[in-house]
Formats: structure tokens, C-alpha cells, sequence
């Protein structure tokens, strides 16, 4: 069943529950905030809910699921293996705004552009379970369950604490802007700041907490989920042509071997 009409379906059965006249989703936050934490300490060892990242390459399927198996997990090595490196260069010029209104439905080339939704409400559909929907609308979502990824955590989400639940730039668009999107053109870098598969809804405080950083300062806190997270990493990097700096490679890889 396609992702609107699964929306359509359930924004039906939605209507009869739901008061009518609800606001829409905040946008909530962008991943590419300011602070950076130490993710290679402490962090909740539990599991994970969704696709691994080697059986989900367009990031069209829900969730990051964990990479176990030694087969994947050098399977994972390899694929990381071919990003290259370089440092990282100045911010300089960096603005949000580089990348296009936030959530816009407008990007070409990448999966669930031009469907009539936001790419945040998309993204939330992707990910959430249980999802209710804004009366009469098969897009905007007021609350949901989300088995978080990064943290482990099962989260009750719904709008009136919209930031509870934050949409990850897993290679944040900061990050792309020092390592070469300086020089894209500007439907490029529409293209990835909306891309599912550098996108991921994950808890808010964590998300808040990794700002721009890269794998070398900052790691989910589920230490189980890290090697999958290094994996979408790469996945990124790979598709957009980015390198990555030395440290960061590194760390990535120290995770999946």
C-alpha cells in the first residue's frame, strides 16, 4: 500500500476521533543547532525498531534498525571504507536558507517529493506508528508513537510538544555546506536538506545535543544503533559525492568493526 494512501485511510478513521480545527505540525528542529556532545560514553544499550540502513539504501523505509550479524557488519566496513576524506572547511556563508525553505514539498529527485506533504509530516508517517491526523487532512499529523532510533526511547508524540520529537540531518547541512555544498547549486542542495534517507525523526534533546558535529564528537547515545548510524552516514556522503574528514571516517569505522 503506497504512503498516501495508507495516509488517506487513516485520516479517515482519524476524522471521527479528532476535533476538528487542530493546528498543524510545528516544524520543530533542524539537527544543525549549535552544541556538540561526546556520544562515545555512557548511552542506552537498547534495542531498535526499523530497516537496516544496508537493506534500505533510498531511506524510503521506517526506522534504523540495528546492525548485528558479522557478515553485515563487514558488509558495513566496506561500504564505509569508499567515502573519502578531506578537513573540513570554513563556515563561512552558511545559512539555513542555503538549503531552501525547511520541509519544502519542492526538491526533485528524491523520494516523496511533490506528494502533497511536507517532508517533515512525511517523514514522521515513514517512522511513526499509530498515527492521527489533523481533521480532514491525510498529511499533517497531530500525534503518533515513535520508537526512537538514537535513544532507544518509545515516545508518545503529538503537536502541542512538537519538538519532543525532532527530524535528524543525519550529515548535518552545516557539515555539507564545509565539505563542498558551498558549491552546489541550490535545487542540490534543496535535494539533501529533504533526501529521506539523511532524514530520521529521533528525540528532540538528542538531536539538539549533536548540532553539527560529525561521528568523531558526536554518536547516537544507543551504543547498539551506532555502527547502522556511521552506515547512513556514509550512505549520504556516497550519494552527494562528500567527503568526510579523517577523524570522522575513522570513527565510523570503529563502530562497525
Amino acid at each position: 500500500m503506497g504512503l498516501r494512501r495508507s495516509r488517506a485511510i487513516l485520516a479517515g478513521v482519524a476524522a471521527a476521533v479528532l476535533l476538528a480545527g487542530c493546528g498543524p505540525v510545528d516544524a520543530g528542529g533542524l539537527g544543525d543547532g549549535g552544541g556538540v556532545a561526546d556520544g562515545g560514553s555512557g548511552g542506552n544499550d537498547g534495542g531498535s525498531a526499523g530497516v537496516s540502513p544496508l537493506d534500505n539504501p533510498k531511506g524510503t523505509e521506517p526506522g534504523l534498525g540495528a546492525i548485528t550479524s558479522s557478515k553485515d557488519r563487514a558488509d558495513a566496513v566496506t561500504l564505509i571504507e569508499k567515502v573519502t576524506t578531506k578537513g573540513r572547511g570554513p563556515k563561512t556563508g552558511y545559512d539555513r536558507d542555503e538549503f531552501g525553505y525547511a520541509w519544502a514539498d519542492t526538491a526533485e529527485g528524491v523520494p516523496f517529493a511533490r506528494n502533497g506533504c511536507d517532508t517533515r509530516n512525511d517523514l514522521l508517517a515513514r517512522d511513526g506508528k499509530d498515527l492521527k491526523y489533523r481533521s480532514g487532512s491525510n498529511c499533517v499529523l497531530v500525534s503518533m508513537t515513535l520508537d526512537d532510533p538514537y535513544t532507544g526511547k518509545v515516545i508518545d508524540w503529538s503537536k502541542s510538544d512538537a519538538s519532543e520529537v525532532q527530524i535528524d540531518h543525519v550529515m548535518p547541512l552545516s557539515y555539507d555546506w564545509q565539505m563542498g555544498a558551498s558549491r552546489w547549486s541550490k535545487a542540490k542542495r534543496v535535494q539533501i536538506a529533504n533526501d529521506p534517507l539523511n532524514l530520521i525523526p529521533v528525540d528532540g534533546s538528542a538531536n539538539s545535543s549533536k548540532g553539527d558535529s560529525g561521528p568523531a564528537t558526536w554518536l547516537p547515545p544507543s551504543k547498539r544503533i551506532r555502527c547502522s548510524y556511521a552506515v547512513r552516514f556514509a550512505q549520504v556522503a556516497l550519494k552527494y559525492e562528500l567527503p568526510v574528514t579523517a577523524a570522522d571516517k575513522e570513527a565510523m569505522l570503529t563502530q562497525c568493526r
